[in-house]
C-alpha cells in the first residue's frame, strides 16, 4: 500500500484490511511515500517521522509490516521502482498495489505506467463521493490488457483524510478516533503540523 501517509489514519487502514480480505492477501506491506514526485510544492512531514508513524499504526495487525524503502532511496519515488524491489524480495509472488481510486486515476502521469501495470496489480480503494467511472475515463488510453489489471474495491465510508487532520492539528481541534492513538501520541509529542 503506497501513499504519502501525512499522517496514517483509520480510512488507509480500513482499505488495507479490506484489500487483504477481499483479494485473499497473504500481508500488506505500507510503504509511505519519501518524496512524491506529485507534491513538489506541497508541505511534506519529514519521511522519517512519516514512516515512524506507519510502524506504530500497524504494528498491532500481524499482516500489516512497514517498510521504509521510499523513504531510504534518494530522489523522487517512484512507484514502478518500488513494485520492482518488492517483486525481487519476493519472488514468484503475484504483487498488488493498493491506493486510492483517485490516485490510480492518475496513473498516466506516473513513470513507467505500462511496467508497472505489467508487474502488478492494483486495487483502487473507493473514496467517498469519489465516481469510479471518472478514473475509468481518465485510463481510456490504457490498453486492455493493462486494464485488467486494475481492480476496484469499495470500502466502508469514512470521510476520513490526512489534509483533514492535519488542518484540524493546526487549529487545536480534535483527531480523537480519526487515527491510531499511538500516532496521536506521537504528533503530540514531536509537535508535528503545528506550524
Amino acid at each position: 500500500m503506497g501513499g504519502t501517509f501525512d499522517p496514517i489514519h483509520y480510512g488507509h487502514l480500513v482499505a488495507a484490511e479490506g484489500a487483504r480480505y477481499e483479494f485473499d492477501l497473504e500481508k500488506v506491506i505500507f510503504v509511505p511515500a519519501g518524496r512524491p514526485p506529485h507534491k513538489p510544492k506541497c508541505q511534506i512531514t519529514d519521511p522519517w517521522q512519516r514512516f515512524e508513524m506507519t510502524v506504530l499504526a500497524v504494528q498491532s495487525n500481524p499482516f500489516f509490516q512497514a517498510l521504509s524503502l521510499e523513504v531510504e532511496r534518494r530522489g523522487p519515488s517512484y512507484a514502478v521502482e518500488t513494485v520492482r524491489e518488492i517483486a525481487l524480495l519476493n519472488p514468484g509472488v503475484q504483487v498488488y498495489f493498493i491506493t486510492g481510486a483517485d490516485a490510480v486515476s492518475e496513473i498516466l502521469t506516473w513513470k513507467n505506467t505500462e511496467e508497472l501495470l505489467s508487474i502488478c496489480r492494483f486495487i483502487a480503494a473507493t473514496r467517498p463521493g469519489y465516481r469510479l467511472e471518472d478514473m475509468w475515463e481518465k485510463l481510456d488510453r490504457l490498453p486492455v490488457r493493462l486494464k485488467n489489471n486494475i481492480f476496484c474495491m469499495e470500502v466502508p465510508s469514512l470521510a476520513i483524510s490526512s489534509s483533514d487532520i492535519r488542518q484540524r492539528l493546526r487549529e487545536g481541534r480534535p483527531v480523537k478516533y480519526l487515527l491510531p492513538e499511538l500516532v496521536e501520541e506521537y504528533i503530540a509529542k514531536n509537535n508535528i503540523y503545528r506550524y
